[in-house]
């Protein structure tokens, strides 16, 4: 993915991760327990849970889930659908007039790809949506993907890579981008390279 980065398991960088996860993950139950015409209480747990004040043009349905709240940043008359999923260590922009479906996932961590390496780190990319983007519900989006300005991302669609400006972009289809490296005698069952039954 492009700008990757990485962040170690037992790092103080980790760590504080993990502790963050801890804080957004209450507060999200906070906010989803609200009565849902609770507008000003659903307002202070979304600064909470952002880290400061959010636009008063924001709309959030509930339930809505978060996991680290500090890397989401809104524009003007956003509107974001029930049972959405900001994944944001990475970094989420999003810009004026978007529309975000109900069951959206937009997810900005994940971990390496080699098999030898994926235990070792959780990876993170940014997330841009643009001015003017519609995101169709249950759509994914994956992490260093821009959504270009005026856009639909189609209901149910995989998005991972960068949506050009003014496109209509849909489909869920595999494709194969690589091979993995074999598996090396450690990731197989341990030193003698048994593997069990």
């Amino acid at each position: 993915m492009r700008h990757e980065q990485r962040i170690p398991r037992r790092t103080p960088e980790s760590r504080a991760f993990a502790e963050r996860t801890r804080v957004v993950m209450n507060l999200t139950a906070r906010l989803n327990a609200l009565p849902f015409d609770d507008l000003e209480g659903r307002r202070a747990l979304l600064a909470e849970i952002f880290g400061g004040p959010v636009p008063d043009s924001l709309t959030v349905l509930p339930p809505f889930y978060c996991d680290h709240g500090l890397g989401a940043s809104f524009g003007e008359q956003v509107f974001i659908n029930q049972g959405c999923y900001f994944l944001d260590l990475g970094g989420i922009s999003i810009g004026d007039r978007v529309l975000v479906g109900p069951r959206v996932t937009l997810s900005t961590a994940g971990h390496p790809v080699e098999l030898d390496e994926r235990y070792d780190a959780v990876t993170h990319a940014p997330i841009v949506i643009e001015d003017d983007v519609w995101i169709g519900a249950a759509a994914t989006i994956t992490p260093g993907v821009t959504i270009g300005r005026g856009s639909v991302v189609g209901a149910g669609a995989t998005i991972a890579q960068d949506v050009p400006p003014m496109s209509v972009v849909t489909g869920t289809s595999a494709v194969e981008r690589r091979r993995l490296r074999p598996e090396t005698r450690a990731t197989r069952g341990g030193e003698s390279g048994q593997s069990s039954p």
